[in-house]
């Protein structure tokens, strides 16, 4: 009923019968640049440390100072659309990196030829196209119909950037505050190394067991954006991963040999296993399988919102729009199906592309499947917590187990199955990326229909982009080494080989597929508690700090009105939203300075000699101490002077 009610008195901050300048040759261009800068920076900076960034806050950011102070243009329709073309670039490369290098490392080994320029970017454009036109007939149901329930973190701050900017005033102080504090903060931990962001305290013996956390303040961020209610569930699976799961395989394994090898083919006792072995060789994989259960009852849940969803865009065959006014019109149903039938089609018969009918069937069904999964997935945790790679893991065990079910095996069995994945991988980030996108329309008033056809601009540039970073990087240091170690793709590969020799751990996935159930029964929100689980507790504690923060500021203060209480609530979403931003970019800088390879000049970290992390941790904490403070302080402080 609340979400009803949310979402009838919805008004989105330009009219419906306003138009403004949204799609210009301004607006196009520069969201190209910055498609192609992000992708690129972010291709490296997930092939060397294995994460990526979200780039549509810093691209609207960087929209506003270009299209408001140096053009002097005042639209912020056009800043929404470079920040929807600019975060294209970084969602494509984010799928693409997490699997496609596994076909270098193939060819290294001389299993395979070294896949082509042209294949590379067939590969990413048939995915990125895909997540997009999979996405369309979603929108009403996820973005419309559940406004007020799914918080999407991300597209919801970039929104509250935009809108400050437009806005000014105390407003915009509140965010470019966020924004600053947490852009030094995040050059003075990841830029200049004084402490390490990530946290972490592990035990390693009878009761192996970590924790820990990235001190980081996008996290606390999309804590507080989410609230304590997500915020704990998140926990929670972090809590059974790391503080019950570890513990017993350690314990029960004892001194026996490890049933899963670590990454150079030794078996090792289980209680001689550290807690980052333990999570990569058996938590991983609890956590895909619930990831993928957890999506299954997430879409079974959803899917008579999503029938009604596509009946009502089915009865639009033949217009012009789904929607009556410009607020919502999407791309016509017709474009829509009449394209995924000749991408379907373009992945069969190009011979470029290694997908054969059966190949092409399943990336349709999965990829609608991950799609809405993902979608739904960002829509509460965010787009840079997203686990695709969990949906990647669950998508290439099954399509390797049916392409060696259907005799398609041995090495060109491997090369289709990560192609496959591939693609299926860019759908479901690119869905993701998307929906926030989209989520950022609908609160600033953007045409849904301009929207999706600037993803596709931003999908295509980015596939043509990806193949000359993955060639450049790999000819530079190659797939696998100590440069570009590629943590996710070596994941994929490790996976894609597992099952074809027939060594993958299935009862791990089967472990994590009836955890999910009980939490269902239990009446837990699945997806949100298979997230922790899959995820380092690392992620989810800082988190529950922002979630914390929230609760304090909702329950523990005395306000004269509801108004009043509102307003400090959104105080604090406000400065939530600048230190996302403020991470954001510092974060796209410092990739930047690493590929061209000045990021070494500022490290610091040799301070402390030998005892960086023993030091380091401390002084981690202390320093997210203070940040939280600043957010505390903003939130409130501002209430109390009026």
């Amino acid at each position: 009923m609340e979400n009803n009610e949310n979402k009838k008195n919805f008004k989105p901050f330009i009219p419906a019968d306003k138009v403004m300048p949204e799609m210009t040759v301004v607006s196009v261009i520069l969201g190209i640049i910055l498609a192609v800068v992000f992708g690129a920076a972010n291709a490296y900076l997930g092939l060397r440390v294995g994460m990526t960034v979200s780039a549509s806050i810093p691209a609207a950011v960087v929209s506003m100072g270009v299209i408001r102070v140096i053009l002097k243009r005042d639209s912020i329709l056009e800043n929404n659309m470079v920040q929807t073309i600019g975060s294209a670039g970084e969602s494509l490369a984010a799928g693409a990196i997490f699997t496609m290098p596994a076909l270098f490392m193939w060819a290294a080994e001389g299993k395979c030829e070294m896949p082509s320029f042209l294949t590379i970017t067939l590969i990413a454009l048939c995915g990125g196209i895909l997540g997009v036109l999979f996405m369309v007939p979603l929108r009403s149901a996820l973005i419309v119909e559940e406004h007020g329930t799914l918080p999407y973190p991300e597209g919801t701050a970039c929104a509250e950037v935009l809108l400050a900017g437009e806005e000014g005033g105390e407003k915009s102080k509140i965010v470019f505050s966020g924004l600053g504090i947490a852009a030094v903060y995040k050059f003075i931990a990841d830029g200049l190394k004084l402490f390490p962001s990530e946290v972490d305290f592990s035990f390693k013996g009878k009761y192996t067991c970590g924790v820990g956390m990235d001190v980081l303040p996008a996290l606390a961020g999309v804590g507080y954006i989410c609230g304590p209610r997500v915020s704990s569930y998140m926990l929670a699976g972090g809590v059974l991963s790391w503080f019950v799961l570890m513990p017993c395989i350690a314990f029960f394994g004892g001194d026996a040999l490890s049933a899963v090898a670590n990454s150079a083919g030794e078996l090792i006792a289980f209680n001689q296993l550290d807690v980052w072995s333990l999570w990569s060789q058996y938590i991983r994989y609890i956590g895909a399988g619930a990831v993928a259960a957890g999506g299954v009852i997430s879409l079974v849940k959803t899917f008579p919102t999503m029938v009604r969803t596509f009946k009502k865009a089915i009865s639009g065959l033949g217009k012009s729009a789904s929607g009556n006014d410009r607020t919502s019109r999407d791309l016509p149903m017709p474009v829509i199906l009449v394209g995924i039938v000749i991408l379907a089609i373009a992945m069969w018969l190009i011979p470029t592309i290694p997908v054969n009918f059966i190949g092409a069937l399943i990336i349709i069904v999965f990829g609608f499947f991950f799609a809405t999964v993902s979608a739904r997935m960002v829509g509460i945790v965010g787009s840079s917590n997203n686990p695709v790679s969990g949906m990647a893991i669950a998508t290439l065990i099954v399509t390797t187990l049916i392409l060696k079910a259907t005799g398609t095996i041995g090495s060109e069995g491997m090369i289709a199955a990560i192609a496959i994945g591939s693609i299926i991988c860019i759908v479901a980030a690119m869905a993701g990326d998307t929906s926030q996108d989209l989520k950022t329309g609908y609160i600033v008033g953007a045409t849904p229909k301009n929207q999706q056809i600037g993803e596709l601009i931003g999908a295509v540039v980015a596939a043509v982009t990806i193949g000359g970073v993955m060639y450049l990087l790999n000819a530079a240091w190659g797939f696998g080494s100590e440069q570009i170690s590629a943590p996710q793709a070596t994941l994929m590969k490790m996976v894609v080989e597992g099952v074809m020799g027939g060594t993958l751990p299935w009862v791990l996935i089967g472990i994590g597929i009836f955890l999910a159930i009980v939490v269902e029964i239990l009446g837990i929100p699945v997806l949100a508690f298979a997230i922790g689980l899959y995820l380092p507790i690392h992620l989810s504690a800082p988190i529950m700090v922002g979630g914390i923060v929230k609760w304090f500021v909702e329950n523990n203060r005395k306000y004269s009105s509801e108004a009043e209480k509102k307003s400090t609530v959104e105080n604090g979403v406000l400065f939530s939203a600048g230190m996302i931003a403020g991470e954001g970019i510092v974060g796209i800088l410092l990739a930047i300075l690493a590929v061209i390879g000045v990021d070494s000049i500022f490290d610091l970290s040799g301070i402390y000699g030998d005892n960086f992390y023993a030091v380091g941790n401390w002084v981690g904490l202390a320093a997210f101490a203070l940040l939280i403070a600043t957010l505390v302080s903003f939130t409130v402080r501002k209430q109390k002077k009026k």
